[in-house]
């Protein structure tokens, strides 16, 4: 008899052309062999230029979606993306209270096209998030609004600092738990369809801790699976264009 897969629960908002938030969530976890389930925080109408409208849910409908999750299913690791306010973010803190699993927290505060998902009181309810999540993983954008490296590292227990909004032909990925660095570093890849990439990212990481990886081994893989499904990238959209997250054999 099989080993039962990892049930992941992402809780994202939906992305309806099918390239970031939960559907690129629930993508990611079933090519990794995971169990995906999700919990709805907001529904956006985005394609690949841009993000035209967002109509975020109540706390109690995001809160019931978790609750009935857990209560039946159960859940090994849990996924956060976007939260769309501050209610909702404290909902999340407030049911995740009572689940002892690995969290992986990304701080969706700046689409890959630039605009911007979160306000203020969200980010800042975002700390109780921070505190509980196994690992959070911001780019530059958040790491800045976030109130810098120092800030971050000294307020989560592991952050992986990513570097896709850097510069130069290299791109470097940086762990950091506590006082320990591991480094990461892969050619950039010259493309505009990376719509999604966080996502992949935390939710591939997500769905490794859930199958018992260790938080290295868990990144590791989640960043070779978001580098193949890169170079898989179907060519959708006339913008930020979705990865190839069917293409992607590990």
């Amino acid at each position: 008899m099989s080993h039962a897969p990892a049930r992941v629960l992402t809780i994202a908002g939906s992305d309806c052309s099918g390239g970031a938030g939960l559907q690129a969530d629930l993508k990611t976890i079933a090519m990794l062999g995971g169990y995906g389930m999700s919990a709805v925080t907001a529904i956006t109408v985005q394609n690949t230029l841009g993000v035209r409208a967002i109509e975020v849910l109540s706390p109690e409908l995001v809160a019931g979606q978790i609750a009935a999750c857990v209560d039946d299913i159960g859940v090994d690791a849990v996924k956060i993306g976007m939260l769309g306010s501050a209610a909702v973010a404290h909902a999340v803190a407030d049911a995740l209270a009572l689940v002892d699993v690995p969290v992986v927290l990304d701080p969706v505060m700046v689409a890959t096209s630039g605009g911007v998902l979160a306000d203020g009181e969200t980010v800042a309810a975002m700390a109780r998030l921070m505190a509980r999540a196994t690992l959070v993983t911001p780019n530059g954008p958040e790491v800045a609004a976030l109130g810098g490296e120092a800030a971050l590292v000294a307020r989560c227990r592991a952050v992986l600092l990513k570097g896709g909004h850097g510069d130069g032909d290299a791109l470097v990925d940086r762990l950091i738990v506590g006082g320990d660095e591991q480094v990461w570093t892969h050619p950039r890849l010259d493309t505009r369809h990376s719509h999604g990439t966080g996502c992949t990212l935390a939710s591939a990481i997500a769905c490794g801790l859930g199958q018992g990886l260790a938080l290295a081994e868990a990144v590791a893989r989640g960043i070779a699976f978001v580098q193949a499904a890169l170079r898989a990238a179907p060519g959708f959209g006339a913008g930020h264009g979705p990865l190839g997250h069917q293409a992607v054999r590990l």
